[in-house]
């Protein structure tokens, strides 16, 4: 078995298999979960690749739960009639700690499933982080960004090269130590396996030239809020565009298949009587796959600095979710029709929340610390509680606090 690198998620896991019968782990295909969830079980079963195990479900489902526990029943939506089965052995067990779960696919909706309340615990993943992958040094934590203990941290040296580079090569633990024209083309690989097989796996009426069409529209307008309109219009191309209903279809399946993930909007009390925007903004799970929808290559985002831009936002995204998850917390974006925004606003549950600007070069600083203050000064502290931090998280550069409070954190230093 490859060597394991420690996820951020380790903690979650071993917490919710203390307090809780089951544990579902969900999240991407190739982000890592059956090599997560193998250094915490005492035996396991390949559901997608056993035969012999898939011939015993079709017997006696009973027969693939028996085996030392914590028992791993991964890709266990191939067999959704195994769930009522762990319920049971849940029930009869009565100890936390008895199954782990894997899967890359959202099962539908099935009446015959318990919903497994007060038995499963469920437990997001996502590709590694820059942290998790050894680029970030962590230095500047986003635990101590609120908590309000700022440190100075030197430049980590990643160059914009290195940037392309690292969103070619995304967050998938089996490209880590792979040449980069080898990552970038199993990146394009990943996406032809969703379009041509794993789109039929939730909805067998999708047409896989549409998919397409529609993977590399999401890949041009990543970190955007393109709306169905746009984006129906976009993958139509001179046939025209695509009904908003389909789109709309197709996104639902994408995001059943976690190669999607969405941002939200924020919804703070304002003191001025601006309007909030409602849309999300546009991101696939990993930008390596926005950039592979389109066919490039990485050395393609240094002729199109905007796109970079985007692609750059879309990584900072995804690793600002990996790192709040343990903090309860959850990425939202904020934008109003006077056209103040923020790229990304991390909520606690506790109520606790950071505003942060995404900047791909260290000129743009001043402008974005200025945006983050413009955009402070219009939400009601008083209803919504005052900022924990705002922030700019840079492609290079220093770390430190600004003289107007506004913290700067380069990608290369930010952790947990």
């Amino acid at each position: 078995m490859p060597v394991y690198s420690p996820r951020i998620v380790d903690g979650e896991l071993r917490e919710l298999l203390e307090s809780a019968g089951a544990v579902v782990i969900e999240g991407p295909k190739a982000c890592g979960k059956t090599m997560t969830a193998s250094q915490q079980s005492a035996s396991r079963v390949l559901l997608d690749i056993d035969q012999a195990a898939r011939q015993a479900l079709a017997v006696e489902p009973r027969l693939v739960l028996e085996g030392a526990r914590p028992r791993l029943l991964d890709e266990w939506q191939v067999a959704p009639e195994l769930w009522n089965q762990v319920r049971k052995a849940v029930d009869a067990s009565d100890q936390p700690g008895q199954f782990l779960l894997t899967g890359s696919v959202v099962p539908a909706e099935d009446a015959s499933r318990h919903t497994g309340a007060g038995r499963f615990g469920f437990l997001r993943m996502r590709p590694m982080s820059l942290f998790e992958s050894g680029v970030s040094n962590g230095a500047a934590s986003l635990r101590q960004l609120f908590a309000g203990e700022v440190q100075a941290v030197a430049d980590p040296g990643l160059s914009v090269h290195d940037l392309g580079a690292l969103i070619a090569r995304g967050g998938w633990p089996a490209q880590q130590g792979r040449p980069l024209k080898a990552a970038s083309r199993a990146a394009r690989d990943y996406l032809e396996q969703v379009r041509q097989v794993d789109i039929s796996r939730v909805d067998r009426r999708r047409d896989p030239a549409r998919v397409g069409a529609l993977l590399r529209s999401l890949g041009r307008h990543c970190a955007t809020e393109a709306r169905l309109s746009t984006l129906a219009a976009d993958a139509g191309g001179a046939d025209g565009a695509l009904d908003e209903r389909t789109v709309s279809d197709y996104l639902q399946a994408l995001e059943q298949l976690m190669v999607i993930e969405d941002q939200p909007a924020w919804a703070p009390h304002l003191r001025s009587r601006a309007r909030l925007r409602k849309a999300p903004k546009r991101h696939f799970v990993d930008p390596s796959l926005a950039l592979a929808a389109s066919g490039a290559a990485a050395e393609r985002l240094l002729e199109d600095f905007e796109w970079f831009g985007q692609l750059f936002e879309s990584l900072v995204i995804r690793d600002l979710r990996v790192l709040s998850q343990p903090l309860e917390g959850e990425v939202l974006h904020y934008r109003d029709d006077y056209g103040v925004e923020a790229d990304a606003i991390v909520q606690l549950r506790d109520g606790r929340w950071g505003a942060i600007e995404i900047m791909l070069g260290e000129g743009q600083v001043d402008q974005a610390a200025a945006n983050l203050k413009r955009f402070s000064a219009q939400i009601d502290s008083q209803r919504s509680g005052s900022a924990a931090f705002l922030a700019v998280i840079c492609g290079k550069g220093y770390g430190y606090r600004r003289t107007d409070g506004v913290v700067v954190v380069p990608v290369g230093a930010l952790g947990p």
